[in-house]
């Protein structure tokens, strides 16, 4: 039997400690969203979506910092889930905490004042916090095409697509690949 390691593919350059990382905020969010479902026909497990946003950070994006792809994993639990910013903040350190934060809409403002400011505070959103919210509406438009909330009819979803472009010209220049996406995605507009 040999011993030899056994290698990663050279595409992947994240350290152990990444990879633990990485691997304990996925273990976090799943627990969190764990009886969560999508709003589309099917109910999917919510835990798809920040696995998708951390899924086009690396591999449509090229972002391998182990920091910015836990937050991803993260983005909705503050806003979505019981959790506390001082859970976040002990398990995952300062830094990822406050990435979380800067993604995080204040769900006590309707619906209207919360992506009023998403609006306006995105374009002074700090470089990995712009890169979790590209890939969340990159996701966001593909399952308004592919999956939508059974209850949206084609007025909200269009809507939608129009807001998440508001965002998206306030973060231009974040990461080009990214954008290039989104715009892709955003051309299928319905």
């Amino acid at each position: 039997m040999s011993t030899q390691p056994i290698s990663r593919p050279s595409t992947f350059a994240a350290g152990a400690d990444d990879i633990g990382l990485i691997i304990q905020a996925l273990a976090f969010a799943a627990h969190k969203h764990r009886d969560q479902r999508r709003k589309d026909v099917k109910a999917s497990p919510y835990i798809n979506h920040p696995i998708a946003v951390a899924h086009v950070l690396y591999h449509e994006g090229g972002v391998s910092d182990a920091r910015v792809i836990a937050a991803a994993l993260l983005h909705d639990t503050i806003e979505d889930t019981e959790t506390h910013a001082s859970e976040i903040e002990h398990e995952f350190g300062k830094g990822i905490c406050d990435i979380v934060l800067e993604v995080t809409d204040d769900t006590r403002l309707d619906k209207a004042d919360r992506r009023r400011l998403q609006v306006e505070r995105s374009a002074d959103a700090s470089h990995s916090a712009r890169l979790v919210k590209l890939a969340d509406k990159i996701c966001n438009l593909r399952d308004m095409l592919n999956s939508p909330p059974a209850s949206w009819d084609l007025g909200r979803r269009r809507e939608y697509f129009d807001w998440a472009r508001q965002v998206m010209e306030q973060i231009r220049g974040t990461n080009r690949r990214l954008e290039a996406v989104f715009d892709k995605v955003f051309a299928r507009r319905p």
